[in-house]
């Protein structure tokens, strides 16, 4: 029957259960067989083990920091690394939480996110800068970024090591406090390192550490590279030379030869160095551990002697030299005197307001020391002149220790 161009109910039934309403033209109302869509296609993955292997392995030396900025007895233990996205993660938050972006600028570039509860960032604040019931103010936020800037330094040379990529760098991390609803995460799935924090207040604590699905591709990417390439040496075959014990078998150096080379106990099996001929080389037993190649009996004694290198001395300048230090005579350099140094941990100078005194590591009328271009050429007290300070020069200091003091000696 030829159909006015109106739906039928049943054919709108199928529409909005997904079923291909042409199986139901011409057949008078009749059960039609649902055809149902294809699934979609699933979006790249990242390698879970591989990441959660290589951030377990950093946690002692983070505790270690951690324990170092603060002051007091850390210990981070984790990660369990999940995929999530927006919705599934905010459901695991309280509703305040501070959100720390490092995100990696090079090497494996893309989101790095850190995320603590309102509680903790206070309880790490406070450790920081020895207070009570801190307020996450713009020095708060200052502190836990200086935490979290030891932690993905910590992490970036680990992972350098472990990938030999040397182009990591992350940008200066940015602390917020905020609902948890306003926080930046990146967009559909993304890599979660949870991790559980004790900071000996009796509490456990809970830190997340958040990778964009590119760089958690690219970083457990690397990582598994690297370790299936253990040990392989691709192309490489040198049959007939034997190390039993090794396992290595049909390895090759083009243009090197050793025909009936013997290696017992190194269980190298198979081994040619096609080109490079040494016929009936025999080696029992042979050890390849460090210094085993300075007695090699096949390449004779080794003969290591100290370098001798010269005594490094200053430019002297001729007699027609002399008079060209006229040319630089109206050179202005940069005069200071200092009073004395000290070096502060960063939580003390954090600490510091108006009235703090800092103790230098001068006693009370020592001369002070005077520096042209932040080098030592005298010493001197200091004087007052009218209403300004001055200083009174009492000693040159010898050519000898300039001259030490810039580093000839």
């Amino acid at each position: 029957m030829m159909s006015d161009g109106a739906l039928s109910q049943d054919e709108i039934d199928a529409l909005l259960a997904g079923v291909d309403s042409s199986a139901l033209s011409g057949l008078g109302g009749s059960s039609p067989a649902a055809t149902m869509a294809p699934p979609a296609a699933s979006g790249p993955s990242f390698n879970h083990g591989a990441l959660e292997q290589f951030f377990a392995s950093t946690t002692g030396a983070l505790s270690a920091n951690l324990a170092a900025l603060t002051g007091s007895s850390v210990t981070l233990v984790g990660p369990q690394v999940t995929s999530s996205t927006r919705d599934g993660f905010l459901s695991q938050l309280p509703e305040m939480v501070t959100v720390i972006t490092a995100n990696y600028t090079s090497g494996f570039p893309g989101e790095h996110i850190f995320i603590f509860s309102e509680q903790t960032a206070k309880a790490i604040a406070g450790l920081m800068t020895k207070e009570d019931n801190i307020a996450l103010d713009e020095m708060a936020m200052s502190v836990i970024g200086e935490v979290i800037s030891q932690m993905v330094g910590t992490q970036i040379t680990s992972l350098t090591d472990k990938t030999g990529n040397k182009s990591i760098v992350a940008g200066s991390p940015t602390a917020a406090n905020m609902p948890k609803a306003a926080a930046a995460l990146p967009a559909g799935d993304f890599a979660v390192m949870s991790y559980n924090l004790d900071l000996g207040d009796g509490l456990v604590h809970q830190m997340w550490e958040i990778l964009g699905i590119s760089p958690a591709i690219d970083i457990s990417n690397s990582l598994s590279g690297n370790q299936s390439a253990m040990g392989q040496m691709p192309g490489m075959q040198m049959p007939g030379m034997q190390m039993p014990g090794m396992g290595m078998q049909g390895m090759q150096m083009p243009g090197m030869q050793m025909p009936g080379m013997q290696m017992q106990g190194m269980g190298m099996q198979g081994m040619q160095m096609p080109g490079m001929q040494m016929p009936g080389m025999g080696m029992g037993g042979m050890n390849m551990g460090m210094g085993a190649m300075g007695n090699n009996p096949y390449l004779g004694p080794t003969n290591v002697q100290p370098v001798q290198f010269p005594n490094l001395m200053p430019p002297r300048l001729g007699p027609h030299e002399t008079g060209n230090i006229g040319l630089i005579m109206d050179v202005s350099m940069e005069m200071t005197v200092e009073l004395g140094r000290t070096r502060k941990l960063i939580k003390e100078i954090l600490g510091m307001g108006e009235g703090t005194i800092i103790e230098l590591d001068k006693l009370a009328g020592e001369p002070v020391d005077i520096l042209v271009n932040h080098k030592l050429i005298a010493k001197g007290e200091v004087v007052v002149i009218d209403e300004n300070f001055g200083v009174r020069v009492t000693e040159i200091v010898s050519p000898m220790e300039r001259i030490n003091d810039m580093g000839y000696n």
